[in-house]
């Protein structure tokens, strides 16, 4: 059985594919296969914490920061474990570029954003690709999305609002989507844009996953075990507590290990937390969030290698209707041939004995017209008693015979041979004729599912 890691890669590099086809959802005549494949998607409100949970995850700065919706285009984020190789990072629109230094991560994400929506405000459906390969990861797959906004700002339109929600939404409808719900501890959860829209597509909250943040930022005397013990809105999935590291945390540029440790401190040492220290943190959820994935996975394995079976199916149905290239080098020649020899042969095959006209007309030949005109030879008159004597008589001549006259017989069958001859030849002829009607149209269909 396939590991967690080749799993989750073998989806990594479909969605790859998905992208480089120009698959990335919102088809509208059925589903593609890039919706067929699960994914988490990471939703939650502007200055809910959705980046730093991000980069918590990763352990690494690399996600554009700032004012309004920085977060413009979906960002595609698929995590790798490596063993004993430095950490590094690589987009899929610059494959042959290798990012050590995760600052020029957050600028390329930034400008590759830039490229789609210009300096604008706008926002794109056009996801970014980004693999991080680093020890200190999980194998996961994350899919950040703009964060949900209730106010245009200046510069953007004002169909903004809906026009991110919609975004959002396309994602997190499909049945294969793990949602990822942000939400601030320091607000009503009642209020929580994450949780109000996945409560929406999922009302069951199968696939859901709380996150609560900010939790070292509530007011004092308060606390939220009510939202992580599923009592104040209850999730089939435990919430999970995050502290992220403070603003003045990331102005100091607090090394990523070091905010790990601080939150595992926090959880650990708090009393009101303390019982549920183990169930709570980003390395925590991390890992939750790759188990699950992996399940989902192994779940939906059927499903996907149909989708591509079809999808095969339906792209070599059209490569037969417009023709496949042929190639330019001997080897490629030689195979195209051979394929076409074989082509050929199978069609020319169901034509003779598969159920297509063909065979049949050269069975009736045999059946019906050799008999018809076998019928009609006159051989009751030259084989009649007094043809017979004539014939012997005649050959016999002098030449003495022991038991049968045999020169008479000779030649009474070789007459009688002689009428077989016109029949046979005309039987053959229209043999003949089918045989080479069926090659050329064997030919004619060869060349339309091969050549072009």
């Amino acid at each position: 059985m396939a590991t967690m890691e080749s799993l989750i890669g073998l989806v990594n590099n479909i969605q790859r594919a998905c992208t480089v086809l120009g698959d990335h959802g919102g088809g509208s005549e059925g589903m593609s296969l890039w919706e067929a494949l699960p994914s988490v998607a990471v939703v939650g409100g502007q200055s809910s914490g959705k980046s730093s949970v991000l980069e918590s995850i990763v352990g690494r700065d690399f996600l554009p920061r700032g004012s309004g919706i920085v977060t413009r285009r979906p960002l595609v984020l698929q995590l790798h474990k490596i063993e004993g190789q430095s950490e590094y990072a690589e987009f899929l629109h610059a494959p042959k570029k290798r990012f050590n230094d995760f600052a020029a991560v957050r600028k390329e994400i930034a400008d590759e954003t830039d490229r789609i929506t210009g300096k604008s405000k706008q926002i794109s459906n056009v996801p970014i690709h980004l693999s991080v390969y680093s020890p200190q990861v999980v194998d996961l797959t994350l899919i950040d999305l703009p964060g949900l906004t209730k106010v245009a700002v200046e510069g953007q339109p004002d169909s903004i609002v809906q026009d991110i929600e919609m975004m959002v939404r396309s994602y997190v409808e499909k049945p294969n989507c793990i949602i990822l719900a942000i939400s601030p501890a320091n607000q009503d959860i009642a209020t929580s844009d994450a949780i109000k829209l996945a409560r929406e597509v999922d009302p069951t909250g199968e696939r859901t996953f709380g996150v609560l943040t900010k939790l070292d930022l509530m007011d004092q005397g308060t606390n939220a075990l009510d939202v992580l013990e599923g009592r104040a809105y209850r999730l089939v999935h435990p919430w999970v507590g995050i502290v992220n590291r403070s603003q003045a945390d990331i102005n100091k540029n607090v090394d990523m290990s070091n905010a790990r440790r601080k939150e595992q401190e926090y959880f650990q040492s708090s009393p009101e937390y303390g019982h549920l220290a183990h169930k709570m943190g980003s390395e925590y959820l991390a890992k939750l969030l790759s188990k699950h994935l992996e399940t989902v996975i192994r779940q939906r394995i059927p499903s996907i290698i149909t989708l591509i079976n079809k999808a095969i199916d339906e792209l070599n149905a059209e490569l037969d209707r417009i023709g496949r290239p042929v190639g330019v080098d001997g080897g490629a020649q030689l195979y195209t041939i051979l394929e076409l020899c074989r082509a050929f042969d199978r069609i020319f095959k169901e034509h003779l004995d598969g159920g297509r006209p063909g065979g049949d007309r050269i069975y009736a030949v045999f059946d019906h017209q050799l008999p018809a005109a076998m019928k009609k030879l006159p051989l009751d008159r030259h084989l009649s008693l007094s043809n017979v004597k004539k014939v012997i008589c005649e050959a016999d001549g002098y030449q003495p015979h022991l038991i049968a006259p045999e020169q008479g017989y000779r030649r009474l069958i070789d007459g009688s041979l002689g009428y077989f001859k016109g029949p046979a030849e005309a039987s053959i002829d229209a043999v003949h004729f089918v045989l080479k009607e069926l090659v050329r149209k064997s030919i004619a269909e060869t060349q339309v599912m091969n050549i072009v």
